[in-house]
């Protein structure tokens, strides 16, 4: 780790990041093992081998590396995953909430109830439920940073067959207000990113070659936003150089989208 990296608020912090296996997760995990963290507990569901890769990435910056497993697209997942929280990191100072997925493109007549509870599990309620398990040490401490992530989806009702995907990252931006004015005067600070078109495996699955194209030359920019981009945002949201700034979804899109 370079020295000038470093951020001296973020040194002998303790980060959880979901969804960290590869995409802006990965890359999130590794900016806060780059910039002092001292310790950063990487989540992912099912891709093992890209956790590894972001362990050792982060180890390398210089932060003790930790892995954890969880489904968080079902209901038992979740609750599993807290009680392990709970039991193997009490004392989570930075939470980024950054597991999410489309799950699968469905119109109004192809969806069904198990792709709708699926969709809002991993997307809200795992959101939700770990903001809560992290919250008591951050209490007690009167101090502590959450991140969540939401998406443009949220503002512009996604594209075909992410009507509820869309309404998940919405209720996202939703639950990022509400925890904020619930836990800013105890010393929390809840805020959000909402990506654009990132140019990652998320899109790869989801998104065709001309879709992308699409998106890129509508952006003002010019150009897809990449995983460091966004993580760049967060490790800001996660400093004191944003000490004043609560509740908020910051749009990080290339000017795709302006409130």
């Amino acid at each position: 780790m370079h020295v000038e990296d470093s951020l001296p608020e973020l040194k002998g912090k303790t980060a959880l990041v979901t969804g960290a296996s590869r995409g802006i997760g990965a890359a999130t995990a590794i900016a806060l093992a780059r910039h002092g963290v001292s310790r950063v507990v990487l989540h992912y569901g099912g891709y093992r081998e890209g956790a590894e890769r972001t362990l050792s990435l982060v180890e390398g910056a210089g932060a003790e590396g930790e892995l954890m497993s969880g489904d968080l697209s079902t209901s038992q997942g979740i609750q599993a995953f807290v009680a392990d929280v709970k039991t193997t990191v009490p004392e989570v100072d930075i939470l980024i909430n950054n597991a999410g997925s489309l799950v699968g493109r469905a119109k109004l007549d192809e969806f069904t109830e198990d792709l709708f509870d699926r969709v809002m599990n991993l997307n809200v309620k795992s959101v939700y439920f770990l903001c809560q398990a992290v919250t008591p040490h951050m209490l007690r401490v009167g101090s502590g940073i959450i991140v969540n992530l939401s998406s443009i989806a949220a503002r512009n009702g996604g594209g075909p067959g992410a009507t509820i995907y869309a309404a998940a990252k919405a209720a996202v931006s939703a639950i990022t207000k509400g925890l904020a004015k619930e836990l800013a005067p105890q010393g929390i600070r809840v805020n959000a990113v909402s990506p654009g078109t990132v140019d990652n495996h998320f899109h790869e699955v989801f998104s065709t070659k001309q879709a992308l194209e699409s998106m890129r030359a509508s952006a003002p920019a010019g150009t897809l936003g990449t995983n460091e981009e966004v993580a760049d945002t967060i490790i800001f949201l996660c400093t004191e150089s944003s000490r004043y700034i609560h509740g908020q979804t910051i749009e990080v899109n290339g000017g795709m989208y302006m409130i």
